[in-house]
């Protein structure tokens, strides 16, 4: 068979990933929300991509928390109203650059509603079919090798501290499993919004291994932590 493939060099590599929504606390106590893709999960722990001077990774160094609102297609009108909003007073070169603008009230904006979590102090997003409270474990700094952009962009490992999701997303006879068919994640694809089809292509046979086998550590330790009280 012949190869068709053309060698080409496209300016972002955005394949297809999950829209998550990202909330923190500011210093004042107030709450940022915004709206990213590069993330990608192994047990209960994310790696999340982030341009390192934005108000979210700031907030989640400064707090060592966050929520992971993942969007269904239901919320893109709500991720698409937080495109292009920074919640930094100062917006950096490369945001003005873009068309940023900054918005202290993201969930407002978004129209969405914040909601109080259990093991941190920044709030879940209600709309949100499935909200992960998170603690930042680490941080890594990406491409360091190249001198033009060192220090712009991290990958922040958060380990999920409780998971909270819509009842109608479970599988039937499970309490604590999602049904892929039910669950239809909102995708950001080279920067446009998808949903996706709840028709399994072909028989998984990955699938046949079950969940428990999966379970890492973290799962029972998540189970003991909970929100320090405010002194």
């Amino acid at each position: 068979m012949a190869d068709t493939h053309v060698t080409i060099e496209p300016s972002i590599l955005y394949l297809g990933t999950p829209v998550v929504l990202i909330s923190t606390q500011n210093e004042d106590g107030s709450a940022n929300l915004a709206p990213m893709s590069s993330a990608w999960w192994l047990g209960w722990r994310c790696m999340l991509g982030l341009q390192t001077a934005s108000k979210t990774p700031q907030n989640m160094i400064r707090t060592g928390q966050c929520v992971l609102n993942l969007a269904s297609a239901r919320q893109a009108d709500a991720v698409d109203r937080l495109a292009r909003l920074t919640g930094t007073r100062e917006i950096p070169a490369l945001k003005q650059k873009l068309g940023y603008s900054y918005e202290p009230n993201k969930f407002e904006a978004a129209g969405l509603t914040p909601l109080t979590s259990q093991t941190v102090a920044a709030p879940r997003a209600l709309e949100c079919p499935i909200q992960l409270e998170a603690v930042v474990a680490a941080r890594h700094d990406l491409m360091e090798d190249d001198p033009q952009v060192a220090g712009l962009i991290s990958a922040f490992e958060v380990r999920i501290t409780r998971v909270h999701v819509d009842p109608g997303l479970l599988m039937d006879g499970h309490r604590n499993r999602i049904d892929p068919a039910k669950w239809q994640p909102l995708i950001m694809n080279f920067q446009k919004l998808y949903g996706v089809s709840n028709t399994e292509v072909v028989p998984s046979r990955l699938a046949q291994i079950d969940e428990q086998d999966y379970r890492m550590p973290d799962l029972d330790r998540a189970r003991h932590e909970a929100l320090e009280p405010t002194r």
